[in-house]
C-alpha cells in the first residue's frame, strides 16, 4: 500500500481505484450479468434471482439440501431458506426427508419447476452466449482457467493470515 504524505504529521493512504480493483469489477460484472438474465424470467415467471440459483442448481443436482445450495452458490443462508420457502410454496420445489438424516429436508424441482427450468436455461445460455461473443475461442479458455483459479484462490481468503514474527 503507497502512502502520500501530504504535511510533515499527516499520512493519508491513495485513494482505492475501484475501476481497477479486482474484486469491484467481478462484482460489477456478476451483478450486470446477473440483472440482464434476471430480466428475462422475473416477470414472465415470477422468479427473483436468489429464487432461479436454487432451481439452477436443483436441476443439475437434485437431491441437494439448502446448506448444500448455499454452499454451491456462495450466495447468504437467509437468502437461500427464503427462495426455497417461496419456491416450495409455489409448487416448484418439492421437500423429501433424508432417510440418513431425519434433521435434513432433499430439495428437487416439481414437474412445475422442471417446466420453467426447461424455459429459463435457454434464456439464460443466450445471455452468456452474448456476451462471451465478444471473445475469440482462446480468451473464453483462457477466462475460463483464470476464473477457476481465482475462484480456488478466493476459497483460501477466509483462512486468517497471520504475519511473520516480528512485523
Amino acid at each position: 500500500m503507497k502512502l502520500m504524505a501530504s504535511d510533515k504529521t499527516t499520512c493519508e493512504i491513495e485513494p482505492l481505484q475501484l475501476e481497477r480493483f479486482l474484486p469491484y469489477r467481478l462484482s460489477v460484472l456478476s451483478n450486470t450479468v446477473s440483472r440482464a438474465v434476471a430480466q428475462l424470467y422475473e416477470d414472465r415467471f415470477d422468479l427473483k434471482l436468489p429464487e432461479w440459483r436454487v432451481m439452477a442448481v436443483l436441476g443439475r443436482f437434485p437431491g441437494r439440501t439448502a446448506s448444500e445450495i448455499v454452499e454451491t452458490t456462495a450466495m447468504d443462508k437467509v437468502a437461500i431458506s427464503r427462495a426455497v420457502k417461496r419456491l416450495v410454496d409455489m409448487g416448484r420445489v418439492t421437500v423429501e426427508g433424508d432417510p440418513r438424516d431425519a434433521r435434513r429436508q432433499r430439495l428437487s424441482l416439481s414437474a412445475r419447476g422442471h417446466a420453467i427450468y426447461r424455459q429459463v436455461v435457454p434464456l439464460a445460455r443466450s445471455v452468456e452466449e452474448r456476451l462471451l461473443a465478444t471473445l475469440s475461442p482462446a480468451d473464453r479458455d483462457a477466462i475460463d482457467r483464470m476464473l477457476t483459479r481465482l475462484t480456488a484462490a478466493a476459497g483460501d481468503l477466509a483462512a486468517p493470515v497471520i504475519p511473520p514474527a516480528g512485523e
